[in-house]
């Protein structure tokens, strides 16, 4: 048990602070020929390497929700599982939907009027995208644990080879019926239960999936770069997706690097990254928050180097302390899953 809470304590960290990262550098992804080339291509590789932390989200759930031998209650399930994550997303995307009618000209409420019309297909705010594929997977669990435990870990196994495979031919621009967003992320939840549960900690499987992991971040970055040289603009392909297979490859080497490394970390970094584990939702909520300054007043100015950790830090800490500041209270704690 003590494994299993340091393991997905850490996971919980690392993503929260990948997400951040991510949002931090949106500023300089369109600046290629802008500002120096240094500069850019800092800005884009910590982005080729943080694309995991979404993915590492989903597999943690995926992880915890198919290893539960508990009897399925619907009941339970509604008010506990889903409601606890539904209801704070409905209550924050008011809130967004609020502050994105604000710039340095002042209050314009014909903007958040149009994002609040907008908000059943699309998000509110940058941040809350995840939300819109993530809160559908939870209809979709039941079906897997019911497939699990029905067919074994065969039907799982199955399930995973056949979505891989899907990955990559989404990354190779080769469209169908598996390119639907629903299924593209489905597949991580039996990924992440395989890599928790059944993919055994060997020097052999690190030293794998560290290789595999290491030339998926490289051809990433590698591909964004060249595409956006050649198209004298930031372009992407698919390269960034959630839904392909480079990303899926990273995001099981992160997964299971914390698994490795998760017992070894001593009593005071345990602390620390437990108290950090608690409040990951609320921070991934909350973080844009303290990001709006740096946005809106363009604080970014400087190298990226810098700057980035700078902001990551300032939105992190923010977050963090909003996020225990309303906890502390009967009467706020359900704003956060």
């Amino acid at each position: 048990m003590k494994q299993r809470v340091l393991f997905f304590d850490l996971a919980r960290c690392v993503a929260a602070v990948a997400v951040i990262a991510i949002h931090v550098l949106a500023p300089y992804r369109h600046e290629l020929n802008s500002i120096p080339f240094g500069e850019w291509f800092t800005a884009i590789t910590i982005n080729g390497f943080s694309r995991w932390a979404v993915p590492v989200f989903i597999l943690i759930t995926g992880a915890l929700m198919l290893s539960d031998q508990r009897p399925f209650d619907a009941k339970y399930y509604v008010q506990r599982r889903l409601g606890k994550v539904l209801i704070p997303f409905i209550v924050w995307s008011l809130f967004y939907t609020y502050l994105s009618g604000w710039s340095l000209e002042g209050f314009d409420s014909g903007v958040s009027w149009q994002v609040l019309a907008e908000s059943y297909h699309h998000y509110t705010y940058y941040h809350l995208g995840f939300f819109y594929y993530f809160i559908p997977l939870y209809f979709v669990i039941p079906f897997l644990q019911i497939m699990l435990r029905n067919y074994g870990d065969k039907s799982i196994y199955a399930l995973t080879g056949v979505w891989l495979f899907t990955t990559l031919l989404f990354l190779l621009g080769i469209d169908g019926p598996w390119s639907h967003e629903l299924w593209l992320y489905t597949g991580y939840l039996p990924l992440g239960y395989i890599l928790y549960k059944k993919v055994p900690l060997t020097k052999t499987t690190m030293w794998s999936i560290v290789t595999l992991g290491g030339l998926a971040l490289f051809a990433t970055v590698f591909m964004v770069v060249d595409a956006s040289l050649v198209a004298e603009k930031y372009t992407v392909g698919r390269w960034l997706s959630y839904k392909t297979l480079n990303t899926v490859i990273i995001a099981s080497m992160v997964f299971l690097l914390c698994r490795y490394f998760g017992e070894g970390l001593s009593d005071k970094s345990n602390q620390l990254v437990s108290f950090v584990s608690k409040y990951s939702l609320g921070i991934y909520l909350l973080h844009p928050i303290f990001l709006w300054p740096m946005k809106e007043f363009g604080w970014y100015q400087g190298h990226p180097a810098w700057v980035i950790p700078l902001w990551v830090l300032i939105g992190g800490a923010g977050a963090l302390w909003m996020s225990w500041l309303l906890a502390k209270s009967s009467k706020t704690r359900w704003l956060l899953p």
